[in-house]
């Protein structure tokens, strides 16, 4: 049985957009009504006062050529309008007993269990009246008007559909509905700022022919504002696929990020900013490419490259330098500065994939907060010892929510694990695991590295190659372990590498060596598996378990 208490034109129980529903049809077009006293029951009278920085009261996008120019015109009258809500804190204050038959409502005071309205860059009033019976001056003085708010320049009167209006808009289904005496008078008047113009006419019309006229960025970011204000989801989902249709640019790409939040956290607007964030996270993917470029970036440009799988770092303690890079050149002050490594950036950090010889820096490291910072390297070291299905199980689960910590970037120098021994001897037990598409993109004579490892106070890495074989007849896949440049120190070391091996999939010894190692050098195995590349890479392939390479080298200094 239907719900008799369901309101039809309610857009809190109405399908807002029907364009997105594959069951709907498309919106019926009303275009025809728009301004037609014969298809309107009420009379909209918009009262344009003028902006603070812009007097002509013309709007601010007319005179755009970019989205910079647009970005710092809202900045400024942004700031503006702040100074002016020192002066005169609401317009709700006036002392409407000297004119009994108007009531001012403010967006927030229509319905008083809506949260606060956080965009609060230009001021909205909206007042219900009878009409008035004599010529009115769009310049004259109110009495009751103080606190040297704006002056009128300017009155649109426009024909309105209330139905049509409150279909669309929970703002004007509010004013007209909500039972007091005023939501049965005629007219409704509207008072904005002379920037908003332009963009009020052309979400009216939206509402009535769902399109609009504009197709330019700054004009469309000031129609979505607009629709963000008065709560018409439709049209911030139409400005919203313009956008994106757009070329972006890093500009517009931040200037997306930095909508005010009640757009952000609105669900239309999220394509347009997800769209944006892959924007950046793709351009800057090679972040020491762009080093001084990406050293410029704001705070949510900087969350957006950070965020990203696709990476191209050298490990996880480069990201973690370079948060620390910024953050020291942007919030010098170190209050600042541990607050926004705790509540934004040091999310960005994927700690379980940095050393342990990095993660005992961060404990002692004074930009963070100890107790996050320890928070943070213990869960680390809590991921680094489980077993490899847990690991996975982990960044699945991760993967499904807006974190992404313990999933690993495509690193250019590869993950290990170590285990050091001091007695009896100094030794050390390496694993390094590569995945089948990894391997592959080795191909023809590619090379990945590992991170590097310590043994006796010195560095060491693996290297795993794709090259021929020493009679240049095939190819094949090589693995060397090589010693990092560090002045003229010598050690001999004892080596073995092995690789788990189908069917027992344990590990089984491929070659064993000694070499003595000086800086920069680098010593191995041009054929591993004494196979050829294509033998190695076949699907029945018996070194790939579950599409992962198993390797495995074991160090020990030689006295």
């Amino acid at each position: 049985m239907k719900d008799q208490n369901l309101d039809l034109f309610d857009p809190r129980t109405a399908v807002m957009d029907p364009e997105f529903s594959p069951t709907r049809t498309r919106e019926p077009d009303f275009a025809f009504a728009f301004n037609d006293s014969n298809f309107s029951d009420r009379v909209l009278r918009i009262e344009i006062v003028g902006d603070s920085l812009d007097g002509d009261g013309t709007s601010d996008s007319h005179g755009c050529h970019s989205l910079a120019d647009w970005a710092r015109n809202r900045k400024r009258r942004r700031e503006d309008f702040k100074k002016e809500n020192d002066m005169c804190h609401s317009f709700a204050a006036l002392d409407i007993t000297a004119c009994p038959e108007e009531q001012i409502i403010s967006c927030n005071q229509i319905d008083s269990e809506d949260a606060d309205n956080e965009n609060q860059d230009e001021s909205v009033v909206a007042m219900i009246e009878e009409p008035n019976s004599g010529d009115e001056a769009a310049n004259s003085d109110d009495s009751t008007w103080n606190c040297d708010s704006p002056r009128v320049i300017k009155v649109k009167t426009l024909h309105i559909s209330s139905p049509i209006l409150a279909a669309k808009s929970p703002f004007f289904y509010k004013l007209f509905s909500n039972g007091m005496r005023e939501s049965e008078q005629r007219q409704v008047t509207l008072r904005i700022n002379a920037s908003e113009e332009a963009a009020l006419m052309e979400l009216l019309n939206f509402m009535y022919s769902n399109t609009l006229t504009t197709s330019t960025a700054p004009a469309l970011l000031d129609v979505l504002m607009a629709a963000d204000k008065f709560e018409v989801a439709s049209c911030m989902r139409y400005c919203s696929r313009l956008l994106r249709n757009l070329p972006m640019t890093p500009e517009s790409a931040l200037l997306y990020l930095e909508l005010p939040s009640s757009v952000l956290m609105a669900e239309a607007v999220q394509p347009l900013t997800d769209t944006a964030k892959q924007f950046l996270a793709a351009r800057y993917k090679d972040i020491t490419k762009f080093q001084d470029e990406v050293m410029k970036l704001p705070l949510t440009g900087i969350e957006a490259i950070l965020s990203s799988d696709d990476l191209q770092v050298a490990s996880e303690d480069a990201v973690y330098d370079f948060v620390l890079k910024w953050t020291r050149a942007h919030f010098p002050q170190i209050d600042e500065r541990r607050d926004i490594l705790s509540s934004r950036l040091g999310h960005c950090i994927r700690f379980p994939f940095m050393s342990c010889r990095k993660l005992r820096k961060v404990l002692t490291c004074n930009d963070f907060e100890h107790e996050f910072s320890s928070k943070l390297v213990l869960e680390a070291l809590f991921f680094k010892a489980e077993a490899p299905h847990r690991q996975r199980t982990q960044a699945a689960e991760e993967s499904a929510s807006s974190s992404r910590r313990f999933v690993e970037r495509a690193y250019k120098y590869r993950p290990v694990k170590v285990v050091e021994f001091e007695l009896p001897r100094q030794q050390c037990i390496v694993y390094l695991d590569l995945k089948r598409d990894e391997c592959a993109n080795l191909f023809p004579s590619g090379r990945v590295y590992s991170q590097a490892f310590h043994l006796g106070g010195q560095g060491f890495f693996l290297s795993a190659h794709c090259n021929m074989d020493q009679q240049s007849s095939f190819h094949c896949f090589g693995l060397f372990l090589g010693m990092q440049e560090k002045g003229s120190v010598s050690f001999a070391v004892d080596y073995e590498f092995a690789a788990r091996t189908k069917p027992a999939e344990e590990y089984v010894s491929k070659y064993k060596g000694n070499y003595t190692f000086t800086g920069g050098k680098a010593v191995g195995y041009r054929n591993l598996f004494a196979i050829p590349w294509t033998s190695f890479m076949a699907e029945d392939s018996l070194y790939f378990i579950n599409g992962v390479l198993h390797l495995r080298a074991e160090l020990t200094i030689r006295h």
